[in-house]
């Protein structure tokens, strides 16, 4: 390896370079509309002519976002979908951040983010204008400053939680699934501060709750901005508080069933993916499928068992802390009221599969022998065998599905 990449920001920053321009990469492909970008793309353009409420179940930020591509780039695919790709690759970045700020080590932070960047989920997310995509890029980088002001001068802490802390609430500003993050962030600084009072120096922790939750909730309230300029229904500050309530009965409402739908403790096990696109398109048959890279998502599992065994024989707090994100973050979807469940809500959850993978190989490399390296080969080369169901490459036909269905409920 050369020696400026022996350094975590030179390397982060060349992952992440890589990460860009494999997201974007043909990301015009196809130039309709696809999946849920029939509901964000309107709304975007609602938003950016501040002409009225529009899908009103989710509040405004991934929309505005959406919303600037278009104005940067034109009301076409590239105006859709090009700050997805930069959300990505915010994802592949933070999670290398992540890893290097929880071990500083080089190696298990490449992992991570290698895998993060060919695991599937984050590639299909930054090439497609959801409002997922923005949602994980926030709480990710936000997570990453969270962890950052566990180290520095008291003003340093105190900048970094409440960058931290803008994030996470920008986080619920996209989708409300992000909400327990905050919740997380408040527990992990009483559980961590107790077991380390030299974390976050300067720092108590009642003022940092206090600053979470206040800074946080401030955040989400102002990406709401935009709706006060309204030519129609324009939000004000008494309607405000009872527009969430709106927000939440559209949240809560009973749906009728789905093709695609499929229950919160299949995802782990990617029973149901979804087929974001499958048919004729720009001259040819096409396909992007919302999965899971089968080593990353299956065996992520085995990264998350070991981390939390590993972490009740002795106590490390890396282990216990990359098995907790992620069970932690998979639980909450058995509370969450929402009537129909679909495998792209296990987006973030995929991601922790990257941090406890990185943190278990580790962890037990020496053991291992050589074959993180092996695994790491294995995630590439399924990545370039799914590749073109997942990135809208020309099909032979109609049935060329069926030569990457390991499944039967995969179709």
């Amino acid at each position: 390896m050369p020696q400026f990449l022996r350094r975590p920001v030179p390397l982060g920053l060349l992952i992440a370079l890589v990460a860009q321009l494999l997201f974007a990469w043909r990301l015009t492909t196809p130039h309709k509309l696809m999946f849920d970008e029939v509901h964000y793309v309107p709304a975007a353009r609602q938003l950016l002519a501040l002409d009225g409420p529009i899908n009103i179940e989710h509040p405004l930020m991934a929309k505005t976002l959406i919303a600037a591509g278009i104005a940067l780039f034109g009301d076409n695919a590239l105006g859709w979908r090009a700050l997805s790709t930069l959300a990505g690759t915010a994802v592949v970045a933070g999670v290398f951040a992540l890893l290097w700020l929880g071990t500083r080590q080089l190696r298990p932070a490449a992992t991570g983010a290698v895998c993060a960047m060919l695991g599937f989920t984050v590639f299909v997310q930054a090439r497609i204008a959801m409002l997922d995509g923005f949602m994980a890029a926030f709480v990710v980088t936000g997570a990453v400053c969270l962890l950052w002001a566990m180290h520095g001068t008291r003003p340093q802490v105190w900048r970094r939680w409440v960058a931290g802390a803008v994030l996470l609430g920008l986080a619920t500003g996209c989708k409300w699934t992000a909400a327990p993050y905050v919740a997380f962030a408040g527990l992990a600084l009483v559980v961590l501060k107790h077991r380390r009072p030299d974390r976050w120096a300067g720092m108590d922790v009642i003022a940092g709750l206090a600053v979470l939750g206040m800074v946080s909730v401030a955040a989400y309230f102002l990406t709401f901005a935009p709706a006060f300029f309204y030519g129609r229904d324009p939000l004000t500050l008494a309607t405000l508080i009872p527009f969430q309530l709106k927000m939440y009965a559209q949240q809560t409402q009973v749906l009728p069933p789905h093709t695609y739908q499929s229950s919160w403790w299949t995802w782990p096990i990617d029973i149901r993916p979804i087929w974001y696109l499958y048919e004729q398109v720009d001259g040819a048959q096409r396909g992007v499928l919302m999965i899971g890279n089968p080593a990353v998502i299956w065996g992520g599992l085995i990264a998350v068992a070991a981390c939390a065994l590993g972490w009740l024989r002795t106590r490390d707090v890396r282990l216990g802390v990359a098995a907790a994100v992620w069970i932690a973050g998979f639980a909450v979807w058995a509370i969450i009221p929402k009537s129909l469940g679909f495998f792209y809500y296990y987006y973030l959850p995929s991601i922790w599969l990257c941090i406890a993978i990185a943190v278990a190989l580790n962890r037990w490399r020496v053991r291992l022998a050589g074959w993180d390296e092996a695994y790491i080969v294995l995630v590439a080369g399924l990545f370039l065998h799914f590749y073109p169901i997942i990135s809208a490459a020309p099909l032979s036909g109609p049935r060329a599905f069926e030569r990457w269905m390991w499944l039967s409920s995969w179709p």
